[in-house]
């Protein structure tokens, strides 16, 4: 199998972790495990007691019943069945495409996204056409260029809502357009939804394709709109013939995911509306300063988003992103993400849902370099 460097966990990979102002990170700022346990006024000390005389056996190889049904609950018409257990929002998606996705099969998939959607299908052998998302649309899929490239052997159409890197929204309306021609040619719809609900507006509701679509197929994580990276805990919502083909491919990859974080996930789930709250407040309060910061920074503009943690900011200096993410971390400790890592040479990747004080000072890193090589 032949597949392409993963740019964005290359880089993070590389640099992440000698940052001082991490404002590159994508998830909501992660939550303590004090702060997970006493979240609903639950004592941490007797909650971790109560485990005590638990074995460490592989546990429910599928998932917990518990967490499955909570999961369930986030959709219209999903059942606890519909529900498989993966270790992260990237292996739920990886194990779709292994699958699903055979050689010779079409796949097309939004571009910028998490490289995975569309470079691993293209490693198993199918041809991948990509749906440019383009800044001046809001970086929004229009619906006559997706026709075009619908082909009789069109397997798989990809998208991610909310949209990493640019926090754009697909709402309802634009969405069933997506299903319909999905529908015309038979193909599954994969959206990768990992930010879903952290919403900007609190009056928008914006609906999963699981529950729009016969062959609609949601994967979504602890991680992003939960803070809880760390419990390395995704799912797989999807009719009931998706789910049995990723459980007999699933059993050559994965036992099951690890019994402790299940148990710390139902009680994130026990808790959903509580930690959204929090992560909405965050990424408003972040966003009304990042914005204030594009405002009156002259050599930075951008699209403002309307959901998820990042934003795409176009740098108009001399430089590549490359070397100036890099000058930056060293000279600032500052750290974002080139926009090469998405195929958008001149703009850089900011995550702003992180600790508040964080993104202020990481702010004020980036306009000082801007000012030393401008």
């Amino acid at each position: 199998m032949d597949i392409k460097l993963f740019a964005v966990e290359d880089w993070m990979n590389k640099y992440e972790m000698s940052a001082t102002y991490n404002i590159a990170e994508t998830c909501v700022d992660s939550l303590t495990i004090e702060e997970l346990i006493s979240i609903d006024g639950t004592n941490p000390a007797d909650f971790f007691r109560s485990l005590y005389d638990k074995k460490l056996t592989y546990g429910h190889i599928e998932g917990s019943p518990e967490f499955r049904t909570l999961v369930s609950e986030l959709y219209e018409t999903i059942d606890s069945k519909q529900v498989l257990v993966m270790n992260g929002g990237i292996a739920a998606n990886f194990l779709v495409f292994y699958s699903l996705v055979k050689p010779g099969d079409h796949v097309i998939s939004v571009h910028p996204t998490y490289q995975q959607i569309y470079d691993v299908p293209k490693s198993f052998g199918a041809s991948v056409d990509l749906l440019h998302l383009k800044p001046e649309n809001g970086y929004l899929p229009d619906l006559d260029e997706l026709r075009s490239l619908v082909r009789e052997n069109t397997k798989l159409i990809c998208i991610n809502n909310p949209n990493n890197p640019s926090g754009a929204i697909i709402e309802r309306e634009l969405l069933e357009g997506i299903v319909e021609i999905a529908r015309s040619c038979g193909a599954y719809l994969l959206c990768d939804e990992v930010y879903r609900n952290l919403l900007q507006e609190d009056d928008l509701i914006v609906p999963s394709v699981a529950d729009l679509y016969e062959k609609g197929i949601s994967t979504s994580s602890m991680s992003k709109a939960l803070s809880l990276a760390g419990l390395r805990l995704g799912w797989i919502a999807a009719p009931q013939d998706v789910i049995e083909e990723c459980i007999k491919h699933r059993d050559y990859t994965t036992i099951s995911v690890g019994m402790l974080d299940d148990i710390l996930a139902v009680h994130a789930m026990k808790n959903y509306d509580r930690i959204l709250g929090r992560n909405r407040k965050i990424i408003k309060d972040n966003l009304a300063i990042l914005d204030a910061w594009v405002a009156g920074e002259p050599s930075v503009t951008y699209v403002k988003p309307r959901a998820g943690t990042t934003a795409m900011l176009k740098v108009d200096l001399p430089v590549t992103s490359v070397d100036f993410c890099k000058g930056l971390l060293k000279e600032t400790g500052a750290f974002l993400t080139p926009g090469s890592c998405f195929d958008l040479e001149g703009w850089v990747r900011i995550g702003y849902a992180c600790e508040t004080e964080m993104l202020r000072q990481g702010l004020q890193k980036v306009s000082e370099y801007i000012r030393s090589i401008r």
